[in-house]
């Protein structure tokens, strides 16, 4: 067996906009933080393939971790952003029903996002709407004025930087092998054969931190939920959208439909899709489901032109619930949760990830902090 040739007090492993809000507030919290990526650059997997959403915490079951972190996390992301000029947009969004049963479900939302301590949304009648957007089609909508946009990569640049500032360190093309659970420090070991004795670990690692939880010794297989690959393709409008706000369609089993986000630039794209798969590698984004994002947005958008809608690009929700289930909530698992001084393991962290990264970061350096 290889010495030991370091000691660090915090490992976080993943450079994504999650695993840099937390290395960010451990940092900012007077630890020495290292941050072990496996590839060149940070931010590279789901955080650089999302819609760059600020969510505004509107369905998840109150109570919830995504609920509680969204919010949260929403007032930190816009109050940061605004203080370190990443871009954003608080450019709000339509929630639109374009049936008559959906116009009932509109209440419902609104009762579940109060519930979530979200009470800005306002019910909108089909003329309302559209004098707000003419473009749409619909017969009543809610509408979420806190719900905007943010530039992603410029937001993990800007974590990166305060993590730096702070004393962290980011080592990239470093990928960690497996991990030794010990009562006095966790054994990190690279890759390359590099051993790491660290006090706290945070296993950031997304798409594969299920994977890595499995390659913990001393971790109850218990603790180690099951990866699902939800692939998520995206389709961009060829010119020109005639929306100045994010349009949702009233969520239906399954998924949110598909739905019209903007970029900063005044771009739109659609989606996502789901489409589960095995590789969460499999990126390719197939033209032929245009067909279907074409019968989709022109419920509420007929006058969608035909050829409009061009292949972007796709991402994987790293889901730890089964097609058909229903969506699970995050997993936070900390020393209270299966014994392990200073090991946090973050599982599921799909969408609202991005929105509650700050949020997340506070969380997780309590429990890092805590006593087991």
């Amino acid at each position: 067996m290889r010495p030991v040739v370091e000691a660090v007090d915090c490992v976080v492993i993943g450079a994504g906009v999650v695993g840099l809000a937390v290395a960010r507030a451990l940092a900012q919290g007077g630890h020495e933080v290292l941050v072990l990526e496996g590839e060149n650059a940070i931010g590279t997997q789901t955080s650089a393939r999302s819609s760059e959403v600020i969510h505004a915490g509107i369905y998840y079951p109150p109570g919830s971790w995504k609920a509680r972190l969204c919010v949260r996390g929403k007032d930190l992301l816009y109050a940061y952003c605004a203080e370190r000029s990443v871009g954003y947009r608080r450019c709000g969004k339509f929630i639109v029903a374009t049936s008559q049963a959906q116009v009932a479900r509109l209440d419902a939302i609104a009762r579940q996002a109060a519930a979530n301590s979200v009470g800005d949304l306002v019910l909108l009648s089909a003329a309302q709407a559209q004098a707000a957007e003419p473009a749409l089609q619909c017969l009543a909508a809610l509408h979420s004025p806190s719900t905007g946009i943010v530039d992603s990569h410029g937001l993990m640049l800007s974590l990166h930087g305060d993590l730096t500032r702070a004393g962290g360190l980011v080592a990239l093309n470093s990928a960690v092998a497996q991990l030794e659970c010990g009562p006095d420090a966790i054994i990190v070991v690279a890759s390359d054969g590099t051993r790491l004795a660290a006090r706290a670990v945070v296993n950031a690692a997304g798409l594969r931190a299920p994977a890595l939880a499995a390659r913990m010794a001393g971790l109850g297989a218990r603790h180690v939920p099951r990866a699902y690959f939800a692939k998520g393709s995206y389709f961009t409008l060829a010119g020109k959208a005639p929306f100045s706000r994010l349009v949702y369609p009233v969520p239906e089993p399954g998924g949110l439909g598909v739905h019209l986000t903007l970029d900063l630039g005044g771009g739109a794209r659609f989606g996502p899709d789901v489409q589960w798969v095995d590789d969460p590698g499999d990126l390719a984004v197939d033209p032929a489901r245009a067909e279907a994002f074409y019968a989709g947005v022109r419920r509420y958008w007929p006058d969608l032109p035909e050829g409009a809608l061009q292949p972007a690009y796709a991402g994987i929700r790293p889901k730890i619930s089964a097609p058909g289930q229903p969506d699970s909530d995050f997993s936070i698992q900390g020393p209270n949760v299966h014994g392990i001084p200073g090991l946090v393991n973050l599982f599921g962290i799909e969408s609202p990830g991005l929105t509650a990264a700050l949020a997340i970061g506070e969380a997780v350096t309590a429990l890092v902090v805590a006593p087991a």
